[in-house]
């Protein structure tokens, strides 16, 4: 048994969200087997078993090799390996192949990374026994913090890219079936309420000492002009009436690029929802779910549809929120309810209005407005500057967090970005309208 050193309460600290961090990723891998974590069912996903090796070379190569003296890679190859965008670090292997990587093996991961965490749990008490003064500290901290938000991103990505790859297969297999009762049903979904919010200029953007992102500063102030946000998030029961209402069919309500998404992929309802007539659902609904079904099903436009979830397959909770939508079907469900999506300054404005639900913690709201630079934007110094900044074009912001969400990531300050045709995240809306 090694005993930790004395240091200091800030690098214990640090050392204690570190192993925490570390931990959780390795629990939400646990329910695979190693052929699930190695496939990759689209290029904008990726496996498993890289999510695992790819944040331990964050800290491999930003924190270790810079900092750590002495410190030896675990094996040289997997820098090209695991690296993900980052430009100013050399080649990399592309990221629509990172399904081939059938080697390195899952174990030899998970080598990688218990090589990197005792390497980075020695220096940062090393760093603590010389106290958080010195130079070396104060270089290493922010790093390392960056790192474990790094790390909890892709804990929701490795979720979200498991879950899609999970539905691919005929037999939707569960990533890990619920225990308990599955499912939770309001007799009649709440109306809609219109909460009124009064224009003028907000400030947006994060405030504080504490960790956040570059793309959440600098704060400043926005103008934005009257407007009502909805108390709650669309549910499955409001979206299943759009579909009712030949909502996929009608090209008037949609945008030019994503009626033609429509056309091109067969859209007809949300990525993971299966209609009364899909033969998939004689695979992935287990017998017991089938007397579930006759006894808890959903009514009028939500009846007959399932949904296929990390738990599995399951009937349409029609009060649940709606998930896996693209910006377009957002916009276009928006457009057929007579209202439109916020704007990501109107939706930040609305986090403190009285009896405003459901802004965390569910799904990842699609907003209207494009993922651009605030004024005076920094990116963040040396390789971390790759982070953010040059995936502001083309993609859409979305507010608020999702269940697969990592608290600390839901702050209301925080920009999520997605190109507008992504439908594999726990993405969905709320709606907004002028006044």
């Amino acid at each position: 048994m090694t005993l930790s050193r004395p240091i200091t309460q800030a690098a214990g600290a640090l050392r204690d969200k570190f192993r925490e961090v570390r931990a959780t990723s390795l629990a939400l891998a646990a329910p695979l087997s190693a052929e699930d974590q190695c496939i990759q069912s689209m290029p904008d996903a990726s496996p498993t078993k890289w999510h695992l090796a790819h944040t331990t070379w964050f800290f491999e190569t930003v924190l270790l090799q810079p900092h750590a003296k002495g410190y030896q890679p675990f094996d040289p190859r997997f820098h090209y390996l695991f690296n993900s965008y980052y430009e100013a670090l050399g080649p990399r292997h592309p990221r629509p192949h990172r399904g081939l990587l059938t080697r390195p093996s899952v174990d030899e991961v998970h080598a990688y990374r218990r090589h990197v965490d005792e390497a980075v749990i020695g220096l940062l008490e090393e760093e603590g026994e010389r106290g958080e003064g010195g130079l070396d500290w104060a270089a290493i901290e922010p790093i390392v913090t960056l790192g474990l938000n790094h790390e909890q991103q892709h804990q929701e990505l490795l979720l979200t890219d498991i879950l899609h790859a999970l539905s691919c297969n005929p037999l939707l297999p569960a990533y890990k079936p619920a225990s308990g009762p599955a499912l939770r049903l309001a007799a009649v979904p709440p109306a809609v309420r219109w909460l009124s919010r009064p224009g003028g200029l907000v400030e947006v953007g994060h405030a504080g000492a504490d960790f956040s992102f570059d793309n959440e500063t600098p704060r400043h102030q926005a103008l934005v002009q009257p407007y009502a946000i909805a108390d709650r998030l669309v549910n499955c029961g409001d979206y299943a009436q759009f579909i009712a209402d030949g909502g996929y069919q009608r090209a008037e309500l949609w945008l030019s690029d994503g009626w033609a998404a429509v056309q091109a992929n067969g859209w007809r309802h949300p990525a993971y929802w299966l209609a009364p007539d899909d033969p998939r659902l004689g695979f992935g609904l287990q017998p017991q779910q089938h007397h579930q079904q006759q006894h808890a099903s959903p009514q009028g436009a939500a009846a007959g549809w399932h949904v296929f979830g990390l738990n599995g397959v399951r009937p349409m909770e029609a009060d649940a929120p709606v998930a896996q939508l693209s910006f377009y079907e957002a916009a276009a469900y928006a457009e057929w309810a007579g209202a439109r999506l916020p704007t990501e300054f109107e939706w930040e404005a609305a986090c403190d209005a009285p009896g405003i639900a459901q802004m965390t913690g569910h799904v990842w709201q699609w907003t209207r407005s494009s993922y651009d630079p605030y004024p005076g934007f920094r990116p963040m110094p040396g390789i971390a500057a790759e982070y953010n900044g040059k995936f502001m074009v083309g993609q859409l912001v979305l507010r608020g967090g999702s269940v697969a969400t990592p608290a600390g990531h839901t702050r209301p300050s925080y920009r999520n970005f997605f190109p507008p045709a992504a439908r594999w995240q726990f993405s969905g809306l709320r709606l907004a309208k002028d006044l």
